[in-house]
């Protein structure tokens, strides 16, 4: 079905608006609102407009005109992973990976088991569904979960797929406190010791002194690091998501969020190490000349064949390394938690450590490291008894 559109202005704001034929031949329209308003959003709001038709040509031409495939029959498992397919074009590769997981390990084989229509879907269903699945993960997951549903079966009632919503009448599971593991400074010493002269000595020391993500670890290129201003810039990220059953690398001038494209200070320790490293791979490439991978040059993190480090690597080989050197096991993620707890002891506040991890906002920081905030208590404590008489 072709479907035509154009832009229309109400009550200061772009409206996309759908002009369709149905099955008997006549002529509807469908109002779609962009949630943009009119100053400077023009061509956000055509973009819009694209999407909301492509969207309901692909919803139309997948609900059919036949018995066997209209919405009345359309089991609700069908139609998460047709909202999938819809929406795979709009998000980004690792954020489609995450929807695939959730929507085709877990979401679909459970409904599709119990044989529940979309147009039959009740809020005791999705309850039903939580339940089952808090016996096994933890509640975050669940939410996740609740996320995908919610978002699928919105974009159902926006295409006239369901005439209402019952996630609506769904209680979530409540998040539950996610408290990281972390070394004190004996430990990160140690660990840094040794994965001295080892692939992993920079990915160890971004994450451990600079709280880098993975993905900024490996994204990390000469670029970004300004040896003369001793600054380094985190302004680059891969990622290795399953796209359609297949790992793919994706890099992209990105951060995690607008707060994680920051500049950190290149302390002189790390600056010899960062510059020792650049003179190993000029070597290295005059060593293996045309058997070097030289597509990727600017990367700091690359073996000495020239291939990039990928994520699953430096979570796989941190492992062994705490393994062999007999330490106490941690994620490499946990390296982040082990910068901010020793921001925190030496009295580095929660919106300074908000800064340098790159947190979104500081309710993140805040409610992550709560727990480690000791010091801030300490001074209260020390207040109250200033003011006080206890005896």
């Amino acid at each position: 079905m072709k479907v035509a559109g154009h832009l229309q202005e109400k009550k200061g704001y772009y409206y996309a608006v759908l002009s369709y034929k149905d099955e008997n031949g006549k002529r509807k329209t469908k109002w779609i609102s962009t949630g943009l308003p009119l100053k400077g959003n023009k061509k956000k709001a055509e973009e819009v407009l694209n999407t909301e038709r492509m969207n309901f040509e692909l919803v139309q031409a997948a609900v059919g005109e036949s018995e066997e495939t209209n919405t009345s029959n359309m089991l609700f498992a069908d139609f998460m992973i047709m909202w999938l397919d819809t929406v795979k074009p709009t998000i980004t590769a690792s954020t489609y990976s995450s929807y695939s997981m959730n929507v085709n390990s877990i979401i679909a084989p459970y409904f599709r088991k119990k044989g529940t229509k979309l147009i039959d879907l009740q809020p005791i269903d999705i309850q039903e569904f939580y339940s089952v699945q808090l016996k096994r993960v933890k509640p975050n997951s669940v939410i996740r979960y609740h996320a995908n549903i919610r978002k699928a079966l919105c974009y159902a009632l926006k295409m006239d797929m369901i005439q209402q919503n019952p996630i609506y009448k769904v209680e979530k599971p409540r998040k539950n406190t996610f408290i990281g593991s972390f070394y004190d400074s004996d430990e990160l010493n140690s660990l840094f010791a040794a994965v001295k002269d080892t692939i992993m000595e920079i990915p160890v020391l971004l994450g451990g002194f600079y709280g880098f993500r993975r993905s900024e670890v490996v994204g990390l290129r000469w670029s970004a690091i300004n040896f003369e201003a001793d600054t380094l810039t985190i302004n680059h990220t891969v990622t290795t998501p399953m796209v359609d059953g297949k790992k793919q690398i994706v890099a992209a001038d990105r951060a995690k969020n607008k707060s994680s494209l920051r500049t950190l200070p290149l302390v002189l320790p790390v600056k010899k190490k960062l510059l020792a490293l650049q003179e190993r791979q000029k070597m290295y490439r005059k060593k293996f000349k045309g058997s070097y991978n030289k597509k990727y040059l600017d990367y700091v993190c690359v073996d000495e064949m020239g291939n990039l480090i990928l994520p699953n690597y430096i979570t796989s080989a941190f492992g062994t390394i705490l393994k062999n050197n007999g330490f106490r096991k941690i994620r490499y993620h946990d390296l982040r938690h082990t910068a901010a707890s020793m921001l925190l002891a030496n009295g580095v506040s929660m919106k300074e450590i908000q800064e340098w991890l790159g947190h979104s906002d500081f309710s993140t920081t805040a409610n992550i490291y709560s727990h480690l905030d000791y010091n801030s208590k300490l001074v209260s404590a020390n207040t109250m008894l200033e003011h006080t008489i206890i005896e």
